[in-house]
């Protein structure tokens, strides 16, 4: 993603386009909110409020993740660098 993609987005709208994926998912799974929150240990209210409006803490975040079989896509997240030339390569490598 470069400059000028990430001025397309807000962290709302991130937030928010995660919130509707899990939401998908849980229902995918045939898994209530309630039932979620309770296997999680997530309250109900921060699920409901989560799924919303994108608002959650990232430890409740995580918590869903893993109740849903989605953890290993985030443990994922930011594992191989990013580099913005060759030279970073090179001196990632030595």
């Amino acid at each position: 993603m470069d400059n000028y993609d990430q001025l397309l987005f807000t962290p709302t709208d991130i937030a928010k386009a995660l919130a509707q994926r899990l939401k998908r998912i849980r229902k995918k799974k045939k898994v209530t909110q309630y039932q979620l929150a309770s296997r999680s240990n997530v309250s109900y209210a921060s699920l409901r409020r989560f799924e919303s409006t994108g608002q959650i803490s990232l430890e409740s975040f995580i918590k869903l993740s893993m109740e849903l079989g989605t953890i290993d896509e985030l443990r994922e997240l930011f594992k191989h660098p990013v580099y913005s030339n060759i030279e970073e390569v090179i001196n990632d490598v030595n």
